[in-house]
């Protein structure tokens, strides 16, 4: 009989002992959010601050759920990333599982949006409530990039409640890795959305390039 575990009860301990996860070492194993970035415009910058200002009121009432965070700001940072453009594309509710080798254990989840090119899984953005810790989401997105069928390419994804992003990349060969980012949030004084918006225009980029090398 085959067990089944909500992608969202999963942790990295738990991926790691059944999965081989480890976290990765080297310094330069995730580059693409320090290394690379564009700068953006003025204009980017102001509608970037109307997206904290936006946010910011509705924080005033709480608790802003996770529909209203994807509306608020994950969509205008999508668009602005150019993911609503070709070569990408948009998927919601995308129903994914990983097994075991014995085949006796299945996570099996859905991730919020996936932007895909050609079948190289760019972000998976996992949408949180404004008041949960992005750190309870890291197992079930780390999950979901394990389910990526590319094993040569790398995947990436964005883990936000809509006040807090943290970015992670995973290899799977010859062993599966990880790193994630620092912290961004908008708690932060100035505006962690510009930081945010550049590293999600620098893995899109390197998504394009890759597949078009190969």
């Amino acid at each position: 009989m085959v067990s089944v575990i909500p992608a969202s009860q999963v942790s990295i301990a738990l991926l790691e002992e059944r999965y081989g996860l480890r976290e990765a070492t080297q310094p330069d194993f995730f580059s693409e959010w320090t290394q690379g970035l564009g700068e953006l415009t003025e204009l980017e910058k102001q509608y970037l601050d109307r997206v904290k200002t936006h946010f910011k009121r509705l924080l005033k009432s709480p608790p802003l759920l996770e529909n209203s965070v994807k509306m608020v700001v994950l969509s205008p940072l999508l668009d602005m990333a150019g993911f609503y453009d070709d070569p990408f594309h948009i998927r919601s509710e995308v129903s994914v599982e990983i097994a075991t080798e014995d085949e006796g254990e299945v996570i099996r989840g859905r991730i919020d949006v996936l932007v895909l090119k050609d079948r190289f899984w760019i972000l998976a953005l996992e949408a949180k409530r404004s008041d949960f810790d992005v750190n309870v989401a890291l197992g079930q997105a780390l999950a979901y990039m394990l389910a990526n069928p590319e094993v040569e390419q790398p995947s990436f994804a964005m883990v936000s409640n809509g006040q807090s992003f943290l970015f992670l990349k995973l290899t799977k060969a010859p062993q599966p890795q990880y790193a994630n980012s620092r912290l961004f949030s908008l708690v932060n004084p100035g505006n962690d959305l510009y930081d945010v918006l550049m590293v999600m225009k620098c893995i899109g980029q390197v998504v394009v390039t890759d597949s078009q090398s190969d």
